[in-house]
């Protein structure tokens, strides 16, 4: 229950048009309720002959002198009933009128004024459910959208693809179902069961007890129903995100794929899981689709039950009028439809719930990278980075970093070197603050890097890694990523300095071509001094490079590298190399192995030294 207040409190900025809506679903009862109504004196004027509505029309039996003694009886003995058939005659008298003729034209004329009313605020009643609805949904999406976005890349590394775009997709998509459910059918249906339920014991309370037989069965078995599909719901959105994550991954490594001619096995891997989840839905589909005709059966065997009742005390003229019958079995019938719609309410709402869970989960989820109660803001970097004994393990097993000592001064060039595996990575991953040590302090201008406004630290360091993330965007989009002020100048300039000018202009509409998704429409050199004009363009103080050209063919490392060295100019850089040809001039270089520091020194240092860096550069370099 407190999941689901929860998602109701959505509602709160959206209070005007659900109580409009609210208002616009009681007239529209009222208006049905009317319009069920009017169903009796049509009946009455088409049923009667002319002689016989003259007849009343003259001499109603509640005026005349012979029934006068016996209305007086029967209001004493029953005021009720008479007040009810008093106003009977006075409703009948009004669609009446002086003959069958006019009875009908004005029944014909209300019938219609109450159509075009209902179905009016029908129409205000869902335009403004839907702008509350999906107004709701958009705010939770984008709560779980920024939530995500938050989160440290250790939640990215844990968390498959798929499952992340499952959440914000279908749990999402279910969840308004609920939401859907919530403010309509649990608003709208009570109401108009309410309304028919008052006509009806109005007409005769004896056959509307018996309708209501059904009502404890129907609720047992709707709860039961509900609780089943909770369960199955929840494994339901499992089995699409697992759907979702080989789809990510077949769509993202399509090269590999083909490469390995690999299609067919991808499709029949794809087909085990859409296979998976059928059978869920499957499940699903049937325990859902169990309460309406259940329901509705239960229902029909009250609606025979009525027949048979009721219509021996019509013949035997001890209850109501034929007419007034008919009504009230219609009525009743009309009151099935909402009665349906609510019994599979608690089965979209338990579907609703399941997803609810599955999204607060993540919202709920506190980033482990996030600022402190009153963060430091880096306006400038003018000293030094310093790592003092810094340690780091991502699972809590091996360290990945072991006991790091080491200070970058202003200006100066650090370049890491070593096996795959030896740290590299997760050394310069920590200098922005995308994981935090396990042990130890990095700090910046004398400041532990923690007690920094995570944006103003961010701002600092321009990064240019191996795999260059490009987006769906222009040129001109992709270098001014974040910097929406740059003016055409700035950004041209900053594409001159990276090498990525003239290649620009052969595009077919130079720095407006959209490159597609992950600028899959450039080639991979090009990519990278895209990349490297976007560090161009943001002018940062330090700069983290990790093995920008170790990907690429020799013409297009030239370019890059010219590019490089252009863009590390006055600035601090870390520089993470394969290639011990890119890091010749760093002015200290270090040597990491299994997490820790074997060597440092500048290059013409450690050539001279017996050590893992000689022996790199005699199997780089042919010595």
């Amino acid at each position: 229950m407190h999941l689901y207040f929860r998602i109701l409190r959505y509602i709160r900025p959206y209070l005007v048009p659900l109580f409009g809506s609210i208002l616009c679903i009681i007239l529209f009862t009222i208006f049905n309720s009317a319009f069920q109504i009017s169903i009796i004196p049509f009946l009455n004027t088409i049923f009667k002959s002319p002689q016989q509505t003259a007849l009343q029309t003259s001499e109603p039996p509640s005026l005349s002198p012979a029934n006068s003694d016996a209305s007086n009886t029967l209001s004493k003995k029953n005021r009720f009933a008479g007040t009810q058939d008093l106003v009977k005659e006075k409703f009948f008298r009004f669609f009446q009128g002086d003959d069958p003729d006019t009875a009908l034209h004005r029944i014909c004329v209300v019938i219609l004024l109450i159509t075009l009313f209902k179905n009016l605020f029908a129409y205000l009643q869902r335009y403004l459910m839907a702008l509350v609805e999906e107004s709701i949904i958009r705010d939770i999406r984008n709560d779980l959208y920024r939530q995500i976005s938050l989160q440290s890349l250790r939640f990215f590394s844990r968390t498959r693809t798929g499952q992340i775009i499952s959440r914000i997709t279908n749990d999402v998509s279910l969840l308004n179902g609920g939401v859907s459910a919530s403010f309509v059918t649990l608003i709208k249906n009570p109401l108009a069961i309410i309304a028919s339920l008052a006509i009806a014991f109005y007409l005769s309370w004896q056959l509307t007890l018996i309708a209501l037989i059904v009502a404890p069965l129907s609720i047992g078995i709707i709860s039961w129903i509900g609780l089943r599909l909770r369960k199955q719901s929840t494994l339901s959105q499992e089995k699409m995100a697992d759907v979702t994550s080989v789809l990510q991954e077949t769509i993202s490594g399509a090269r590999v794929v083909k490469a390995f001619a690999m299609e067919q096995f991808e499709i029949n891997k794809f087909v085990r899981e859409t296979q998976s989840y059928f059978k869920t839905l499957l499940r699903i589909s049937r325990t859902r689709n169990l309460a309406s005709p259940l329901t509705e059966f239960l229902g029909t065997i009250v609606a025979v039950g009525i027949l048979w009742f009721g219509g021996r005390q019509v013949l035997q003229g001890n209850i109501m009028s034929p007419e007034e019958f008919i009504g009230f079995l219609v009525i009743i019938l009309s009151v099935m439809t909402p009665v349906k719609e609510l019994s599979s309410v608690h089965t979209r709402l338990q579907e609703a719930l399941a997803a609810g869970e599955r999204i607060f989960e993540v919202i709920d989820l506190q980033p482990e990278i996030r600022n402190v109660a009153k963060p430091v803001h880096l306006h400038t970097f003018n000293h030094a980075i310093e790592f003092d004994k810094v340690s780091f393990t991502y699972n809590k097993g091996d360290f990945f970093l072991s006991d790091i000592s080491v200070t970058i001064e202003k200006g100066r060039v650090l370049a890491l070197v070593g096996p795959s595996g030896g740290g590299k990575s997760t050394f310069a991953d920590l200098v922005p603050r995308f994981y935090d040590p396990t042990a130890g302090v990095i700090r910046i201008d004398g400041t532990d890097i923690r007690q920094m406004e995570i944006a103003s630290l961010r701002n600092q360091m321009g990064i240019v890694t191996q795999e260059t993330i490009l987006f769906n965007d222009t040129v001109f989009g992709n270098i001014a990523y974040g910097l929406s002020d740059k003016k055409e100048s700035e950004v041209t300039a900053a594409a001159k300095i990276a090498n990525a000018h003239e290649f620009i202009l052969e595009l077919p509409q130079k720095y407006q071509t959209n490159i597609g998704e992950r600028g899959i429409e450039l080639s991979g050199g090009q990519r990278q001094r895209l990349a490297i004009a976007r560090a161009v363009l943001k002018n940062p103080p330090i700069l983290i490079l990790d093995e920008a050209t170790s990907a690429l063919d020799t013409q297009s490392e030239v370019l890059v590298q010219q590019a490089i060295e252009r863009l590390m100019k006055n600035r601090t850089s870390i520089v993470i190399a394969h290639r011990l040809s890119t890091i010749l001039n760093a002015d200290c270089i270090l040597v990491l192995d299994k997490g820790k520091i074997v060597q440092s020194g500048t290059h013409q240092e450690l050539i001279h030294k017996p050590g893992l860096y000689q022996k790199l550069y005699q199997m780089q370099f042919k010595v």
